[in-house]
Protein backbone atom coordinates (compact mmCIF):
# COMPACT_ATOMS: atom_id res chain seq x y z
CA UNK A 1 0.00 0.00 0.00
CA UNK A 2 1.36 3.39 -0.92
CA UNK A 3 1.58 6.20 1.60
CA UNK A 4 -0.94 8.33 -0.33
CA UNK A 5 -3.53 5.53 -0.23
CA UNK A 6 -3.32 5.36 3.58
CA UNK A 7 -4.46 8.97 4.02
CA UNK A 8 -8.25 9.10 4.35
CA UNK A 9 -10.25 11.61 2.34
CA UNK A 10 -11.82 14.50 4.26
CA UNK A 11 -15.23 12.83 4.02
CA UNK A 12 -13.84 9.55 5.40
CA UNK A 13 -11.89 11.44 8.06
CA UNK A 14 -14.98 13.27 9.25
CA UNK A 15 -17.52 10.46 8.83
CA UNK A 16 -18.49 10.71 12.51
CA UNK A 17 -19.08 14.48 12.17
CA UNK A 18 -21.24 13.96 9.08
CA UNK A 19 -23.22 11.18 10.77
CA UNK A 20 -23.88 13.40 13.81
CA UNK A 21 -24.81 16.34 11.59
CA UNK A 22 -27.24 14.17 9.59
CA UNK A 23 -28.76 12.87 12.81
CA UNK A 24 -29.28 16.41 14.19
CA UNK A 25 -30.43 18.33 11.09
CA UNK A 26 -31.92 15.47 9.08
CA UNK A 27 -31.31 13.61 5.87
CA UNK A 28 -30.94 15.62 2.66
CA UNK A 29 -30.43 19.01 4.37
CA UNK A 30 -26.83 19.32 3.15
CA UNK A 31 -24.49 17.98 0.51
CA UNK A 32 -20.75 17.48 0.79
CA UNK A 33 -17.68 17.87 -1.39
CA UNK A 34 -13.92 17.67 -0.98
CA UNK A 35 -11.33 20.09 -2.23
CA UNK A 36 -7.64 20.06 -1.33
CA UNK A 37 -8.11 18.06 1.85
CA UNK A 38 -10.99 20.25 3.02
CA UNK A 39 -14.51 19.06 3.68
CA UNK A 40 -17.20 21.37 2.36
CA UNK A 41 -20.81 21.24 3.45
CA UNK A 42 -23.33 23.00 1.20
CA UNK A 43 -26.65 24.15 2.69
CA UNK A 44 -29.58 26.31 1.66
CA UNK A 45 -29.86 29.68 3.38
CA UNK A 46 -32.96 28.57 5.30
CA UNK A 47 -30.95 25.75 6.92
CA UNK A 48 -27.80 27.78 7.65
CA UNK A 49 -28.40 28.62 11.33
CA UNK A 50 -29.63 25.13 12.10
CA UNK A 51 -26.62 23.48 10.41
CA UNK A 52 -24.03 25.82 11.94
CA UNK A 53 -25.61 25.44 15.39
CA UNK A 54 -25.50 21.65 15.07
CA UNK A 55 -21.83 21.75 14.05
CA UNK A 56 -21.03 24.01 17.00
CA UNK A 57 -23.14 22.35 19.71
CA UNK A 58 -23.12 18.67 18.67
CA UNK A 59 -19.87 18.26 16.68
CA UNK A 60 -17.41 20.48 18.58
CA UNK A 61 -16.75 23.10 15.88
CA UNK A 62 -16.78 25.94 18.38
CA UNK A 63 -14.44 28.36 16.61
CA UNK A 64 -15.49 30.48 13.64
CA UNK A 65 -12.12 30.86 11.92
CA UNK A 66 -13.18 32.81 8.85
CA UNK A 67 -16.19 34.16 7.05
CA UNK A 68 -15.87 35.23 3.43
CA UNK A 69 -17.65 35.48 0.11
CA UNK A 70 -17.08 34.93 -3.58
CA UNK A 71 -18.74 36.28 -6.70
CA UNK A 72 -19.12 33.64 -9.42
CA UNK A 73 -20.32 35.96 -12.19
CA UNK A 74 -19.30 34.41 -15.55
CA UNK A 75 -17.24 31.74 -13.80
CA UNK A 76 -16.14 29.10 -16.34
CA UNK A 77 -18.03 25.84 -16.04
CA UNK A 78 -20.44 27.08 -13.38
CA UNK A 79 -24.09 26.33 -14.24
CA UNK A 80 -26.15 29.47 -14.83
CA UNK A 81 -28.90 28.31 -12.45
CA UNK A 82 -26.58 28.41 -9.41
CA UNK A 83 -26.52 31.43 -7.11
CA UNK A 84 -24.16 34.21 -8.15
CA UNK A 85 -22.57 34.62 -4.71
CA UNK A 86 -21.38 32.11 -2.15
CA UNK A 87 -20.65 32.83 1.48
CA UNK A 88 -18.36 30.41 3.29
CA UNK A 89 -17.94 29.79 6.99
CA UNK A 90 -14.69 28.08 8.07
CA UNK A 91 -15.09 26.29 11.40
CA UNK A 92 -12.54 24.60 13.66
CA UNK A 93 -12.88 21.88 16.26
CA UNK A 94 -10.02 22.66 18.70
CA UNK A 95 -10.15 19.21 20.31
CA UNK A 96 -9.62 17.24 17.08
CA UNK A 97 -7.96 20.05 15.05
CA UNK A 98 -10.38 19.31 12.22
CA UNK A 99 -11.82 21.99 10.01
CA UNK A 100 -15.02 22.18 8.02
CA UNK A 101 -16.24 24.78 5.53
CA UNK A 102 -19.95 25.49 5.32
CA UNK A 103 -21.01 27.15 2.06
CA UNK A 104 -24.31 28.76 1.17
CA UNK A 105 -25.41 30.24 -2.16
CA UNK A 106 -26.78 33.78 -2.26
CA UNK A 107 -28.74 34.95 -5.32
CA UNK A 108 -28.37 38.46 -6.73
CA UNK A 109 -32.16 38.92 -6.63
CA UNK A 110 -32.20 38.70 -2.80
CA UNK A 111 -28.66 38.87 -1.41
CA UNK A 112 -29.61 38.17 2.21
CA UNK A 113 -28.53 35.61 4.80
CA UNK A 114 -29.24 35.24 8.51
CA UNK A 115 -26.59 36.77 10.76
CA UNK A 116 -24.38 34.54 12.90
CA UNK A 117 -23.67 37.27 15.47
CA UNK A 118 -25.99 35.53 17.95
CA UNK A 119 -23.76 32.43 17.75
CA UNK A 120 -20.36 34.14 17.48
CA UNK A 121 -19.88 37.81 18.27
CA UNK A 122 -16.74 37.66 16.11
CA UNK A 123 -18.96 37.31 13.05
CA UNK A 124 -19.93 40.98 13.48
CA UNK A 125 -17.10 42.66 11.59
CA UNK A 126 -16.69 39.83 9.05
CA UNK A 127 -20.37 40.16 8.07
CA UNK A 128 -19.97 43.93 7.83
CA UNK A 129 -17.01 43.48 5.50
CA UNK A 130 -19.00 41.13 3.22
CA UNK A 131 -21.91 43.58 3.25
CA UNK A 132 -19.60 46.47 2.36
CA UNK A 133 -17.65 44.77 -0.42
CA UNK A 134 -20.27 42.40 -1.92
CA UNK A 135 -23.62 43.93 -0.91
CA UNK A 136 -24.85 40.79 0.88
CA UNK A 137 -27.12 41.70 3.79
CA UNK A 138 -27.28 39.78 7.07
CA UNK A 139 -30.70 39.69 8.76
CA UNK A 140 -30.48 40.24 12.50
CA UNK A 141 -27.08 41.90 12.42
CA UNK A 142 -26.80 44.47 15.25
CA UNK A 143 -24.93 47.15 13.27
CA UNK A 144 -24.87 46.43 9.54
CA UNK A 145 -23.11 49.41 8.00
CA UNK A 146 -20.04 49.96 5.87
CA UNK A 147 -16.72 49.13 7.47
CA UNK A 148 -14.13 49.83 4.73
CA UNK A 149 -15.76 52.15 2.22
CA UNK A 150 -17.23 55.60 3.01
CA UNK A 151 -20.95 55.68 3.84
CA UNK A 152 -21.56 57.74 0.65
CA UNK A 153 -20.11 54.97 -1.54
CA UNK A 154 -22.93 53.32 -3.49
CA UNK A 155 -21.13 50.37 -5.12
CA UNK A 156 -19.66 47.09 -3.88
CA UNK A 157 -16.08 46.86 -5.18
CA UNK A 158 -15.53 43.08 -4.89
CA UNK A 159 -18.40 42.28 -7.21
CA UNK A 160 -17.07 41.06 -10.54
CA UNK A 161 -19.14 43.58 -12.49
CA UNK A 162 -17.38 46.46 -10.73
CA UNK A 163 -14.83 48.03 -13.14
CA UNK A 164 -11.17 47.32 -12.36
CA UNK A 165 -10.30 50.99 -12.40
CA UNK A 166 -13.38 52.03 -10.46
CA UNK A 167 -16.17 54.23 -11.70
CA UNK A 168 -14.54 57.59 -11.10
CA UNK A 169 -15.99 57.98 -7.62
CA UNK A 170 -12.88 59.65 -6.24
CA UNK A 171 -14.07 63.11 -7.18
CA UNK A 172 -17.20 62.58 -5.04
CA UNK A 173 -15.25 62.36 -1.78
CA UNK A 174 -13.44 65.08 0.16
CA UNK A 175 -9.70 65.17 -0.40
CA UNK A 176 -7.62 65.04 2.79
CA UNK A 177 -4.10 66.30 3.08
CA UNK A 178 -1.51 64.33 5.02
CA UNK A 179 -1.90 66.73 7.94
CA UNK A 180 -5.67 66.20 8.07
CA UNK A 181 -5.48 62.40 8.04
Amino acid sequence: MTEAAAIPSPIQDQAETLATLTQVVGEGVFTTAEFRDNLRVYVESGQLIRTITALRDSCGFIILVDLGAADYLNYPGRPSDQARFEVHYALLNPDTHKRIVVKVGVPLSDPTLPSLTSLWSGANWMEREIFDLFGIKFDGHPDLRRILMPEEFTAHPLRKDYPLRGRGERHNFPRLTRGES
